[in-house]
């Protein structure tokens, strides 16, 4: 069996929807390939933040943001280092470029996003936002998606309300403004019900709003199709062979092939390999993500580079949920708490963002007995919150399976977890004299808007910053976990596949978690991974137009 299609995308991410939208709009034929029975990869899952440089909403709030100050931070951020290919100056500029122009694009095609109003950008560096430069989809009604509802994948919020009114409702009834939200959403809740409707939030809502517009504009779409292998003629890609419900097609791409297949985080071979002393059980990407298309293409001849590098988010594996992460970067930032090594050592800052805390755990543990660390609390913090979603009788409950440690001191505690105790009681002696002062002399510990902004607003001297005095004791082990892998197929400026020696394979094109990031070896803020793979989903669109037209 073969058909033949304009361009064909494999995956259903962000970037493989946007650029089907782009096409359909200039009245190419377009087929997206999904593996899956769902829709919406990773990203459905997931926040759906866009980091987006110098864009509408910063303006229209009065955030003031230009092309060279995003570059300026960029670059302090991720740098220009030989190793990262997929991070390369150009590819920096061209981010920074094409990022607010593919959000231009989308809202003219009617995509509805407005911005987050406090999400600093990670990194003290030039050109920092203290506001952050997110960018989220607005709330969508599921309905409109028809009988592709049942195909689109679940999000984490199952209620209508925007992030920034979700990360309120811990402080519920302790201030007004955290009290506010929780009338909002449920006067929204109520009031989407009255209507009929079914509003989605965070990611769901993004690749809901990105499969209406592309399923609307004509593109097909297809689930429980996974493609096998890049068909090659003469160099170039010019299509692929799918298996489709059992059977096997093979389908032409008369104008080119994007790959947006996600990465491998969910492939144990290839993390042995790559990222050794990782496990998948860890990650909390899909079980699709599991590297085909990125083997497929260096099949073909690509270069593959940042094979290394994750979207790594600390994780532990809780009595409750035994298959599925819960992720600790909310844990570890709050007072009360410090994280330590096997040797019962702090060795970085526990309120950097999750891609930092994840890297720092590999790479601080890579020589280690265990790829893990301890977080330690005391009795403050867990009469304050949760610890890994567990307190009370569940705190209890999971002391007495082991997986939680106890201690009446640091010494017990440091015993029941094989770790020093000396080290360890030296350690939370250290730190203590660190809060008295409010001041972290080893790792900056609350000194960062960033840092501040994660722990707990209503803790009275330091958000993130305090001491560990009062027994009993607790320990959870922390693993670096991620949402991805952050390496792949190295592509140019244009989202083209790169060979070895940097040629181009004409005909393939791809981005996201699927290729070597822009980031390179660095993360800039929220939605460092959403938003180049929307991104380059339109580049690449806007390549084969440009190519098509120059013919």
């Amino acid at each position: 069996m073969s058909e033949t299609f304009d361009f064909v995308a494999v995956g259903s991410g962000p970037g493989a929807l946007c650029a089907a939208l782009a096409l359909r709009a200039a009245g190419k034929t377009v087929l997206v390939l999904e593996k899956a029975d769902l829709v919406g990869g990773t990203t459905a899952t997931s926040g759906g933040v866009m980091w987006i440089p110098n864009n509408r909403y910063m303006k229209a709030a009065g955030v003031a943001d230009s092309r060279e100050q995003a570059l300026s931070y960029m670059n302090a951020v991720v740098g220009d280092s030989g190793d990262a290919p997929g991070a390369t100056p150009a590819r920096q500029e061209t981010y920074i470029d094409k990022a607010p122009e593919m959000l231009e694009f989308l809202i003219s095609q009617g995509l509805q996003f407005r911005r987050i109003p406090n999400w600093p950008d990670y990194v003290d560096a030039p050109g920092q936002q203290e506001g952050g430069r997110t960018v989220i989809s607005e709330l969508f009604d599921l309905k409109k998606l028809g009988p592709w509802k049942a195909r689109l994948r679940k999000g984490f919020i199952p209620i209508p309300a925007y992030i920034e009114e979700a990360m309120e409702l811990p402080y519920v009834f302790k201030r007004k403004q955290s009290t506010q939200a929780l009338w909002k959403i449920l006067g929204r809740t109520f009031g989407s019900m009255l209507k009929g409707q079914r509003l989605a939030t965070a990611g769901q809502a993004l690749a809901a709003q990105l499969l209406h517009a592309a399923l609307e504009a004509g593109a097909q779409v297809r689930v429980n199709c996974g493609v096998k292998e890049l068909i090659v003629e003469d160099g170039r890609v010019t299509g692929v062979v799918a298996d489709c419900d059992g059977k096997e097609t093979r389908i032409i791409a008369s104008s080119g092939v994007l790959i947006n297949a996600g990465g491998f985080a969910k492939n144990q071979a290839m993390l042995d390999q790559y990222i050794p002393g990782t496990k998948a059980e860890w990650s909390g990407t899909i079980a699709e993500d599991t590297g085909d298309l990125i083997l497929a293409g260096q099949r073909i001849g690509a270069a593959l580079a940042q094979m290394d590098q994750r979207v790594g988010y600390p994780s532990v594996l809780t009595p409750a949920k035994p298959d599925y992460p819960t992720f600790m970067q909310g844990d570890m930032a709050k007072p009360h708490s410090i994280t330590v090594d096997h040797e019962g050592k702090r060795f970085m800052c526990e309120a950097a963002s999750y891609a930092t805390l994840s890297k720092g755990i590999w790479e601080h543990h890579r020589n280690a007995s265990a790829m893990q660390a301890w977080m330690v609390v005391d009795s403050q913090y867990a009469s304050r919150y949760s610890i890994a979603g567990g307190r009370g009788k569940k705190l209890q409950a999971w002391v007495e399976a082991g997986f939680i440690k106890k201690g009446e001191t640091l010494s017990e505690l440091a015993a029941a977890c094989n770790i020093d105790g000396a080290n360890l009681e030296a350690t939370v002696a250290r730190f203590n004299g660190f809060v008295a002062n409010n001041r972290d002399e080893d790792f900056g510990r609350g000194s960062h808007v960033y840092q501040n902004w994660l722990g707990d607003a209503l803790a009275e001297k330091s958000t993130t910053l305090g001491s560990l005095s009062q027994g009993p004791y607790y320990a959870v082990p922390v693993y670096p976990g991620d949402v991805s892998t952050y390496g792949g197929l190295v592509t140019d400026s244009d989202a083209r596949v790169l060979r070895e020696d940097g040629s181009v394979i004409e005909g393939l094109y791809a981005t996201g978690v699927s290729t070597a990031s822009v980031m390179g070896k660095g993360c800039t803020g929220a939605g460092a991974s959403i938003g180049p793979s929307i991104t380059w989903g339109y580049v690449a669109a806007q390549h084969v137009l440009n190519n098509t037209e120059a013919g």
